[in-house]
């Protein structure tokens, strides 16, 4: 059997090739050689990159069995999310693997500023003794203000304390009662700007916050207060800063990141570099050796997940997060039931339900939305279909779609229905279960019609006018062309009404065949489902 490649188009360390495993044929290239980067997506299931390697929709159309794309690190600037989405490709990265990396550099670039640390390095390594030239300040009962109290500015937060700082904080996603617990007090950001000694950002970049500590905000801060930013260029507008550092409104800063990088020749990120109450860093925020082994070997996992079939907690592009246990074995059933659904629609869908009934209603089941939708459009558009571009391919075709929970099952622990409108007017359910021990996936119902049936490879669905040696006329025509039926399920309202029968065969069977049962037992439904596995 070919393994899947996976290709490793930087260098990445030993400890994420072992992660990945033995079950895929790792190859690697240059991904800054366009050519042969574009030469060795031709067969690969996966690529993974740091920031060197450029995926775009140029590469992408290269790479025609692509699955995901994997960087390892935080940031994405390097991957065209939006053209990745578009072709199905999942991209995952490593959204915690550089956080205790960064918030250790915080703690650095404040310490070097309190105490003055590269300027006394660079005088001393020149040959000069000027000890008080060099004189500091005790960070002890000092205030350290945190613009942003997540993942990192937790950890600066958790580090400060320890100094025996105060610790205030500007977030306004952050409750009263997580700012306790990390032993920090809440301020609106004017508090903050006005009281603090140290000032350090950790908020993502966005058109609001670019650019959220600018003149104003310098004005209105201590003329013996620092600020730091190892977060994100352009958080801190830099004109703005230049501008206060030169007039002596703030008394110095700490920067690991600019707009651009390198600083480009005459921009203002270049002025601040020769400022001398600025320490300044080449975006060293997840350059340590730890952090870019957790890196690699967070992306390594992820690819495993992928590459399997499965959802990805750290996707970017497609909602993950952590699968409950007890939800996980119903996202192939659900996928399978969107197989079935789309066989036996007679029409476009139009829109869809997804209902989730029973004990599952108690768990988070947003994922089943992703399992129905790659179902549904997996045989019948001609792209590949994946968790990823699934909502994509039912926004592009108009299906609205819901998610519907409830507790009552009253035969089984818990029953998912999809039902859906069709563009003739008509409607379409189909509903699944799992049983037993062994979580066997059964189909339930069809259109409202009770069956028990496991969920197999081939099936033959026939809706028909229920009337005495119907069954033996396709058994009949089965067995003579050599078709074996191994399961049957039939389901009726009443004698001589329209009766639902689902079979399970040994092999598909041709569409000659098909036509030829349909016209013996004059069906109204005839279909044959195939399923295909992720």
């Amino acid at each position: 059997m070919t393994k899947p490649v996976v290709l490793l188009a930087e260098v990445l360390s030993p400890a994420t090739v072992a992660a990945l495993g033995p079950d895929f044929d790792v190859r690697e290239v240059d991904g800054t050689d366009r050519e042969a980067l574009f030469a060795a997506l031709a067969d690969a299931d996966a690529v993974l990159v740091r920031s060197a390697t450029r995926i775009d929709a140029e590469a992408l159309a290269h790479a025609p069995k692509l699955k995901v794309v994997a960087r390892a690190g935080v940031g994405l600037d390097n991957v065209d999310i939006k053209a990745a989405t578009t072709a199905g490709v999942m991209v995952v990265n490593a959204p915690t693997s550089n956080i205790v990396s960064a918030a250790e550099l915080t703690v650095g670039h404040v310490l070097s500023l309190a105490r003055r640390i590269p300027a006394a390095h660079a005088s001393l390594s020149a040959g000069a003794w000027k000890r008080s030239s060099f004189t500091g300040t005790e960070l002890f009962e000092k205030t350290v203000g945190i613009v942003g109290l997540g993942r990192i500015g937790a950890l600066v937060a958790a580090r400060l304390n320890a100094f025996d700082m105060r610790v205030i904080a500007y977030d306004p996603y952050v409750t009263s009662a997580r700012a306790q617990q990390l032993g920090v007090q809440l301020v609106t950001l004017d508090e903050l700007v006005a009281e603090a000694d140290f000032l350090t950002i950790h908020m993502p970049k966005t058109p609001e916050t670019t650019g959220m500590i600018g003149a104003e905000q310098f004005a209105a801060m201590k003329s013996t207060a620092f600020v730091i930013n190892v977060a994100r260029g352009g958080l801190i507008d830099e004109a703005d800063l230049h501008e206060a550092l030169v007039a002596g409104e703030i008394a110095g800063a700490g920067l690991d990141v600019f707009t651009s990088e390198p600083p480009a020749e005459g921009s203002t990120a270049q002025a601040l570099l020769g400022l001398p109450n600025v320490v300044v860093t080449p975006h060293l925020g997840a350059s340590t050796e730890e952090a870019q082994e957790k890196a690699g070997v967070s992306v390594a996992r992820s690819v495993r997940l992928a590459l399997g079939g499965d959802l990805v907690p750290d996707a970017v592009n497609v909602a993950g997060g952590v699968i409950d246990p007890y939800v996980r074995p119903g996202i192939p059933l659900v996928e399978k039931l969107g197989q079935i659904f789309s066989a036996l629609a007679q029409a476009p869908l139009t829109s869809l339900d997804i209902e989730v009934h029973g004990e599952l209603n108690n768990y988070d089941v947003s994922v089943l939305r992703l399992a129905a939708l790659k179902g549904v459009f997996t045989n019948i558009v001609g792209d590949t279909v994946s968790y990823v571009n699934a909502p994509l391919l039912a926004e592009q075709r108009g299906v609205a779609v819901r998610m519907l929970q409830d507790d009552i099952s009253e035969e089984y622990r818990n029953v998912i229905t999809l039902r859906g409108a069709l563009s003739d007017g008509t409607q379409l359910s189909v509903s699944g279960t799992l049983t037993g021990p062994k979580q066997i996936e059964k189909l339930v119902a069809i259109n409202g019609h009770g069956i028990e049936l496991p969920i197999e490879k081939h099936h033959v669905v026939m809706m028909y006018t229920d009337r005495p040696g119907i069954v033996a006329v396709y058994g009949q025509k089965f067995g003579e062309a050599g078709i074996n039926i191994a399961g049957m399920q039939i389901a009726r309202e009443a004698a001589g009404a329209q009766a639902l029968s689902v079979l399970t065969l040994d092999s598909p069977v041709s569409d000659e065949l098909l036509e030829d049962v349909s016209a013996a037992i004059e069906a109204d439904l005839f279909r044959q489902i195939e399923i295909v596995e992720a």
